[in-house]
């Protein structure tokens, strides 16, 4: 069973530069280490409520790379996971509902400390869809926990995140096939709740610049706007946002 979201990932150009500016928003950051094929390393923002930011960089030129095309657009919210119970049922199921999904694929990283990380990946075949990310390793040595978990400007997790789709009904019937789950319609696009959170389709327009993740809701804290300056680009809001 998928559970809930894992991370959403924001690709930077320079990850010192971004630890800084996403501590100076108030985030405690924690260096997440360099991944297994060396082309990138990042710094995790975890939350209470488990879930996590992943700010990423490229270290070298990665072609062949799943979000190396995303460089040629800068820096900003590039794709996000969902976390799975059991990775290799989940996919199976999904396929059983008629969703194409390629994995899973194994994965890992070195943390700083020289702990050596690994877990599962499975890829659905549109943009519009989340990735799922299963843990090999314990998920506490992925995912920073305790102080880490605490940040001054008093975010406690995911509340939604916006995803823009070229074909509302279409996106749907991919999410159902993910999730084994119904989506509710509204006015905004369709939602499906996934734990504490919720995922968003909402209609590609003029003012989102591809399909797939858009914008990301936050929890607790003040309400407002966070500095796209500050968050490389990634349209994040403490509170309700609109797809706008």
């Amino acid at each position: 069973m998928i559970t809930c979201i894992d991370h959403i990932v924001i690709l930077v150009r320079d990850l010192l530069a971004a630890i800084d500016d996403y501590t100076a928003l108030g985030f405690t950051v924690t260096p997440g280490g360099v991944h297994a094929d060396g082309a990138t390393h990042n710094a995790l923002v975890a939350f209470a409520d488990g879930s996590y930011l992943e700010l990423i960089a490229f270290r070298r030129e990665a072609p062949d790379h799943v979000w190396w095309r995303f460089t040629a657009d800068g820096e900003g919210l590039i794709d996000f996971a969902l976390l799975p119970d059991a990775i290799d049922e989940d996919v199976a199921a999904a396929r059983v509902r008629g969703l194409e999904i390629a994995g899973p694929f194994a994965g890992g990283r070195e943390r700083p400390d020289g702990v050596r990380i690994a877990w599962k990946t499975a890829r659905p075949a549109t943009p519009d869809l989340p990735f799922l990310c299963g843990d090999v390793t314990p998920r506490d040595l992925r995912v920073p926990t305790g102080a880490a978990r605490q940040h001054a400007n008093g975010v406690t997790g995911m509340a939604r995140v916006l995803v823009a789709a070229r074909d509302l009904a279409e996106s749907a019937a991919r999410y159902r096939a993910l999730l084994g789950a119904e989506g509710a319609t509204s006015t905004e696009g369709i939602t499906f709740l996934l734990g504490s959170s919720a995922i968003v389709l909402v209609a590609l327009n003029e003012h989102l610049r591809r399909e797939g993740l858009c914008a990301l809701e936050l929890c607790g804290g003040a309400p407002g706007n966070l500095d796209p300056a500050r968050t490389h680009g990634a349209s994040i809001r403490i509170g309700a946002l609109s797809p706008q």
